[in-house]
């Protein structure tokens, strides 16, 4: 509900005041806040201040009629979950699939009995209720989880700034390997961290981009360089292929995407079996769009069909990793959101003859 100490709000939409005042007398027994609107207009112009509960709509209204008003509410992703009881004269086949195909969540006919709004009132209270007892179970997951996170990231933070201190020692000498291994796997998970974070602040909107032109072959050489050391330890083959002569300045926030270049590289790597290739590719397709098209090509396991989809979504991830499904985790949810927040792309292919192709287009 609105709110857990109010009365449900119950938002009448009719043109008809004499109708408005019908539904008024037959609902006020069950004590609800009632609102009023007039038209479509009036009943979304509603909406941006206060949420109701439940939405009476009626039909057939001059202008924005019922259905449109539907359409509109339930296009938006923070109106979408208000039920909405259609009151409709029509009552035949045709009409219902049109109220279903705009949203509504139940019907009524005109004229209205007392007992049947009720009921159905009643009835879509609860399932308002359903939802809003698990968005709250939800966002406290969400904000359990963010403090879990960031209380880790403190003691990860020390872990790294002992591994730098340690090797700048000479007693360390004899131990470097380690210290490399603990260091690469500290980053990593410094890295599924920032994933974690980045992930949740997209889909609750509170991440800005600072887009600015940049120089992607510049990128992806400091990218090569970066990953060489890593590809090197594993026998592996790290190549970029850069068309000669050939830059275009591409609007990104150069340090979210550089992340999705990390996530995408890490990936290939960490998926390649030894005395393999993974290779970078740049192309600047023309006529754009896209201005840019990034390939990163592994010669691994690869990603069969059914699940290239699924690899980019978050609630799928947990599914995917029980069934041993190569090239999986956040870092790809966090890609697909980053990539589309930049306006682009991103997918997966078949590499022949064997490997992923993922490539990203913006």
């Amino acid at each position: 509900m609105n709110d857990e100490r109010s009365r449900p709000l119950v938002l009448i939409v009719d043109d008809d005041a004499g109708a408005r005042h019908t539904l008024e007398a037959l609902l006020f027994p069950e004590g609800y806040e009632l609102a009023f609107a007039a038209d479509g207009a009036e009943a979304l112009a509603f909406l941006e201040s206060r949420l109701p509960d439940v939405l009476l709509l009626d039909v057939m209204m001059p202008g924005m009629d019922g259905l449109e008003v539907c359409r509109r509410i339930k296009g938006r992703e923070e109106w979408r979950h208000i039920p909405i009881i259609l009151v409709t004269a029509l009552d035949t086949r045709e009409d219902l699939v049109r109220g279903l195909d705009a949203g509504a969540d139940e019907f009524i006919s005109k004229p209205v009995n007392g007992y049947e709004l009720r009921a159905r009132v009643r009835a879509m209270l609860r399932i308002k209720q359903q939802f809003d007892a698990l968005t709250r179970v939800m966002r406290l997951r969400e904000d359990l989880s963010h403090m879990i996170v960031h209380d880790i990231r403190n003691p990860l933070t020390i872990v790294l700034m002992n591994v730098f201190a340690a090797r700048r020692s000479e007693a360390a000498r004899p131990i470097m390997e380690r210290l490399d291994a603990i260091e690469h796997e500290a980053r990593r998970l410094d890295s599924f961290l920032n994933d974690l974070l980045m992930v949740a602040k997209m889909e609750e909107g509170r991440l800005i981009l600072n887009p600015a032109p940049a120089n992607v072959n510049e990128m992806l050489e400091a990218v090569r360089e970066a990953y060489t050391p890593v590809a090197q330890s594993r026998n592996i083959r790290l190549v970029t292929e850069i068309p000669p002569g050939s830059v275009r300045l591409v609007p990104l926030d150069v340090s979210i995407f550089r992340r999705v270049l990390d996530n995408l590289l890490s990936n290939a790597l960490k998926f390649s079996p030894p005395n393999s290739t993974v290779t970078i590719r740049l192309t600047y397709p023309s006529p754009p769009p896209p201005m840019v098209r990034i390939q990163v090509m592994d010669e691994g396991p690869g990603v069969r069909e059914e699940d290239r989809e699924r690899i980019f979504n978050k609630f799928e991830i947990v599914q995917l990793k029980k069934r041993d499904v190569p090239e999986v985790g956040l870092g790809l949810a966090f890609c697909r959101l980053a990539v589309k927040a930049h306006g682009g792309r991103i997918f997966v292919e078949d590499n022949q003859p064997c490997g992923a192709v993922f490539t990203v287009e913006i």
